[in-house]
């Protein structure tokens, strides 16, 4: 991947570095390399894509990393309107230009590096010698002017602390492990432990990191394990889940002076070193369609779920959808051993769920006619229940419909094994004429 930038005025290429994966973190590395060499512009102008704004983010919008710096820096950050890419058609051109002059005619490379080189050398060529018709057959370099030294000095860049370490180049490396190849910008600090209590909303803030942990542990004591590279949250000695760690050296110095302690040992292994047969753990948050990511594919976790956060277990072969310590479901795993080490927010799993009590319960309300439909399958409960709002059991072989007074209305086989999408009733509309 190329992550590329231009002056407007000039056409100077003030970006250009490869990358095996463009993440946000890498993307803003380059960016911030840039800022360091040239100095900070007033406004930048990037597309929509993930690495450059988080207003399409779900379940919400959130601030990422690239549109923090901006903003920490005075940068009027401009993003092209949906789907119309020669908004950046300056970039776009550069595009063109690298492909035709430099790949047209390469062989293939032998490495990142050895890409790398050549890219420098064409870019040096394209703002040093090669005219412009766009500047009158003039070089960018003749045009561009970057900020003195003095000035860049005395606006005090603000740096990202997960990047202040990173040397320029150090995006062009992959690590293997996922989990933590975010981090490998930030040298390594002596990890911490500090305890905090786990506020109403389940959502805990520390330093510049929030982690989820959810309502139902409000009031909980946790302990966070944190290092540059890693945060293991454990409830009394019972390891929770582990996550990249977004603090750094100066952040650990800071929750030393207010009470963190000299840590031992992480509670949980690294999951790089994990084996293909050790049962894991992962959680996701259900989207609207029910459905959820794991590890680059999309699993089916159910619309009644959807907006929940669950449980995924990873066993013999088999994810288990698991929500409030109820297991949901199971379905077969798509992931091979490779991918089990690479997910993100991955753990050693606890205890077996148990199975879910008792059959699938929904409410409908009977039509004028006297039906149903549930799963597909249109129950008749009659007409003298036309209108009434009943409780449906979906058992293995049969349906149950009964009122609210507990009174069996219907019992008739189960024909369909489809899955439930809709739960409740659908209220009927009350206007009021005048």
């Amino acid at each position: 991947k190329l992550i590329s930038g231009l002056d407007d005025h000039s056409r100077f290429c003030v970006i250009a570095e490869l990358m095996v994966r463009a993440s946000g973190r890498r993307v803003c590395s380059a960016f911030v390399g840039a800022l360091e060499r040239y100095g900070i512009p007033d406004e930048v102008l990037t597309d929509n894509g993930k690495q450059f704004t988080g207003r399409f983010g779900k379940p919400r919008p959130a601030e990422v990393l690239f549109e923090r710096i901006c903003r920490l820096n005075g940068i009027t950050h401009r993003k092209t309107p949906v789907r119309t890419p020669t908004t950046t058609g300056k970039v776009e051109r550069f595009h063109q230009t690298i492909q035709q002059e430099l790949l047209d005619d390469q062989a293939p490379f032998e490495d990142l590096a050895h890409a790398q080189a050549a890219l420098d050398a064409f870019v040096d060529d394209y703002n040093s010698r090669r005219p412009h018709q766009s500047l009158a057959m003039a070089t960018p370099t003749s045009r561009f002017r970057a900020m003195q030294a003095e000035r860049r000095e005395a606006l005090q860049l603000w740096l990202p602390p997960q990047l202040v370490a990173a040397p320029i180049g150090a995006q062009c490396e992959e690590r293997p492990d996922d989990l933590n190849h975010e981090q490998a910008l930030v040298a390594g600090a002596d990890a911490v432990e500090i305890d905090r209590v786990v506020p109403a909303s389940g959502n805990l803030k520390l330093a510049q990191q929030q982690f989820w942990i959810g309502p139902l542990n409000a009031g909980r004591s946790i302990t966070l394990w944190i290092d540059t590279k890693s945060v293991h949250l454990s409830f009394e000695g019972r390891h929770l889940k582990t996550l990249p760690s977004r603090l750094g050296e100066a952040e650990l110095t800071r929750l030393r002076s207010v009470g963190a302690r000299a840590a031992g040992p992480p509670p949980a292994p690294p999951v790089a070193m994990l084996t293909h047969g050790v049962a894991l753990e992962a959680e996701r948050t259900v989207n609207a369609c029910g459905l959820v990511g794991l590890g680059g594919v999309q699993i089916g976790a159910g619309q009644s779920l959807a907006g929940r956060r669950v449980t995924l277990r990873l066993e013999r072969g088999l994810i288990h959808v698991i929500a409030d310590g109820v297991l949901q479901r199971t379905v077969p795993s798509p992931l091979v051993a490779q991918q089990w080490t690479r997910l993100r927010g991955a753990r050693v799993a606890g205890p077996a769920p148990h199975s879910q009590i008792g059959p699938t319960t929904v409410r409908r309300r009977v039509s004028v006619r006297g039906a149903i439909r549930v799963a597909t399958q249109r129950v008749q409960v009659g007409l003298a229940h036309a209108r009434k709002v009943v409780t449906v059991e979906l058992h293995d072989t049969v349906v149950r419909v009964v009122d609210d007074d507990g009174e069996i209305l219907k019992i008739v086989p189960r024909t369909t094994d489809r899955e439930v999408i809709q739960h409740k009733a659908h209220g009927r509309d009350v206007r009021v004429g005048g």
